[in-house]
């Protein structure tokens, strides 16, 4: 009873904060009909300014950490960002009037990493004097990079089975109508090597220039803005000494800028819920769902990475909420480039609508308020 009692009050106390305020404030006052605008180029620089604070305190932990505390979380967030894609997949893809192109391309996006959403479970980490490992952070890429580049994978090899088995239709229709027609000597080659089944037909078909090209995929991740503002600070942590602009600079604007981005993110999620009115009602299940899912499962392999390393408490809630986040950064124009027949207002209404909301308003106090518990029992 303890226990529960002390999740709720941690519950409800996470849901007071500032930063989850002004994404609430956000989503209210667009469904008020405010005609607030922050530019395009302005929410830019936000961006990139709190992903390069992320990745510069990342990076600066990373030189003075040991390597090997990283090996198991990183193993888990990689097996994490595959196994959504895969979710999707055989869940999503297989309810009523849903394309199985579009499930794969949300679990893509499910799969990969919201830097705002992280940047908003630090702060609230930070907020509750929880301790976690500088580092931690720096799991985004290992999570993020797999799940696209699975989902592109897992959707192209989809299609491009799906055409081949369309060729073998369309052939083996037309080799039927053939072999009705009157036969005049000479009309016909030997015909011993036509194929007789569709199964013939497909297996005939296979060729390398059907395989999807992984690097590809893996380099326009790397370049997305996102993970490029990521890495670059992580690198630069790394391997300089920037902690004088961080304290100066980085460290201090984090919070307010922070509390901006939660506004315009709850805005662009309010308009957002026109586009799932397109689509399948199931992406509004999907999306409230599937955040709570994959975080508990990132939450029960960071406590087996807790119990195994001493992976801190604090470091398990942030896998599990990078887990429960989805890309609204780098995801949707990698998607869209590697997977072009799949439709946007599916998978970015789904995610941007439902599914970030979702991860930050409830898996982050959620899974918080579960360490917090945990820690304190």
């Amino acid at each position: 009873m303890d226990f529960l009692s002390l999740f709720l009050m941690d519950f409800v106390k996470q849901l007071q904060s500032p930063t989850l305020g002004f994404l609430i404030g956000g989503m209210v006052i667009a469904a008020l009909g405010s005609e607030l605008i922050i530019p395009e180029a302005i929410n830019q620089i936000i961006v990139f300014m709190l992903l390069m604070k992320i990745g510069l305190t990342g990076g600066q932990a990373i030189r003075n950490s040991n390597l090997t505390e990283m090996v198991l979380p990183a193993a888990f967030a990689v097996a994490v960002g595959i196994l959504v894609v895969f979710i999707a997949r055989y869940t999503l893809a297989k309810l009523p009037k849903v394309n199985t192109v579009d499930a794969i391309a949300t679990g893509g996006l499910f799969g990969a990493v919201s830097g705002s959403t992280m940047a908003a479970a630090l702060t609230l980490l930070e907020e509750q004097k929880m301790p976690y490992e500088a580092w931690a952070a720096a799991l985004y890429p290992f999570m993020d990079i797999p799940a696209l580049v699975t989902a592109i994978v897992v959707a192209n090899i989809y299609l491009n089975h799906k055409k081949k088995r369309r060729a073998a239709d369309e052939y083996l229709s037309k080799q039927e109508y053939l072999s009705k027609q009157p036969v005049v000597a000479g009309d016909y080659p030997d015909q011993q090597d036509y194929p007789s089944s569709r199964q013939e037909y497909l297996s005939k078909q296979q060729s390398a220039d059907n395989r999807v090209k992984i690097w590809p995929i893996v380099k326009e991740s790397l370049q997305g803005p996102a993970l490029s503002a990521m890495l670059l600070g992580i690198a630069l942590g790394l391997f300089t000494q920037p902690e004088s602009v961080y304290k100066s600079f980085y460290d201090p604007l984090f919070r307010g800028l922070l509390s901006i981005l939660m506004l315009v993110m709850g805005m662009e999620a309010w308009s957002r819920l026109g586009e799932l009115r397109k689509v399948a009602q199931w992406y509004v299940v999907y999306s409230v769902v599937a955040p709570l899912v994959h975080g508990f499962i990132a939450f029960g392999l960071g406590m087996i990475a807790h119990y195994a390393t001493g992976f801190s408490l604090g470091g398990v809630v942030i896998l599990a909420v990078i887990a429960a986040s989805s890309s609204d950064i780098s995801g949707p124009p990698t998607l869209r480039a590697g997977i072009p027949s799949a439709n946007p207002s599916a998978y970015i209404g789904a995610s941007t609508a439902i599914g970030t909301p979702i991860a930050i308003g409830v898996a982050i106090p959620l899974f918080l308020g579960l360490a917090q518990a945990i820690g304190g029992s």
